[in-house]
């Protein structure tokens, strides 16, 4: 089976591509990291690409509002190459800033819309803005280890077999905010993948530091309806090895004691693998 291509993109304060495309190379695919004026030139990129990441960071500085300057260049000159991309049997994954770019871009959460505003995409999306990550309660840059759970009935791709993650999170403005109407759509639309919880797993009810942002509905990651888009503000990629786990000293000598052995691996790289076998 030939590897899937994974495109990342990279640029303007984008800065966490190294370790993405070593998350999906680690999981048998074949990444290419490609800076956004690169695509604008070659947009026939795209027509190889399986896999399309927006990786973390802090492109253009958030200095208008994280990921929206991004998302406003890509509107501008790419919009209806993605468009078309993503009518394919694709994949899209935006972390972090990158998931600030696919709600700034209207991909997530991509509610079903009448015929008239329905725009050209399969699965609904019309470029509209139909939520936002906001500052973090706390008003702080939060960095820190959180525990989540996948919802069960959440159609990602990317979240296939998983129950519970424990990543870390690293970002100033991860406030998932929706008005009334469209929160109770996306919940009724089975968009939200995973919530935060309480390390025993109960809900984290909007408590610091479970929520650690203060997301409604302990929000940490949403998809679109077809379940290949999906857009998350904790950091897989900084989660694939068991030594890079906060609490790995600790489960280390109790693996020991219990004569358990040591796993290699870590949560985080579920997800890529999972995006990964999708083609196979």
């Amino acid at each position: 089976m030939a590897k899937p291509e994974v495109l990342l993109l990279a640029g303007y304060g984008i800065n966490c591509e190294d370790e993405t495309a070593y998350a999906f190379e680690y999981s048998g695919a074949k990444s290419r990291i490609v800076h956004v004026n690169d695509l604008i030139e070659n947009r026939s990129m795209l027509n190889t690409c399986r896999i399309l990441v927006f990786p973390g960071g802090f492109s253009y500085g958030d200095d208008t509002g994280s990921g929206l300057a991004l998302a406003n260049r890509i509107k501008n000159n790419l919009m209806d190459e993605l468009l078309a991309y993503i009518e394919r049997d694709t994949l899209v994954l935006g972390i972090c800033n990158g998931f600030q770019v696919l709600v700034n871009l209207g991909l997530v959460p991509a509610l079903k819309r009448d015929q008239s505003t329905a725009g050209n995409s399969a699965d609904g999306t019309t470029g509209r803005v139909e939520a936002a990550l906001v500052h973090n309660n706390t008003f702080r840059y939060q960095c820190r280890w959180v525990d989540l759970m996948i919802e069960k009935n959440s159609p990602s791709v990317f979240i296939r077999g998983i129950r519970r993650l424990h990543i870390p999170v690293a970002h100033g403005e991860g406030n998932f905010y929706a008005p009334e109407d469209t929160l109770k759509a996306i919940e009724n639309g089975s968009r939200v993948t995973m919530r935060y919880v309480k390390p025993e797993g109960t809900p984290a009810q909007g408590l610091f530091p479970f929520n650690p942002n203060g997301s409604m509905n302990d929000i940490a990651s949403i998809c679109d309806g077809t379940g290949r888009i999906m857009g998350m503000m904790p950091h897989p990629e900084r989660a694939i090895f068991f030594t890079q786990r906060d609490d790995w000293t600790f489960l280390k000598e109790k693996y020991i004691r219990e004569n358990k052995e040591i796993p290699e691996e870590s949560d985080g790289i579920m997800i890529f693998r999972n995006a990964v076998n999708y083609f196979s």
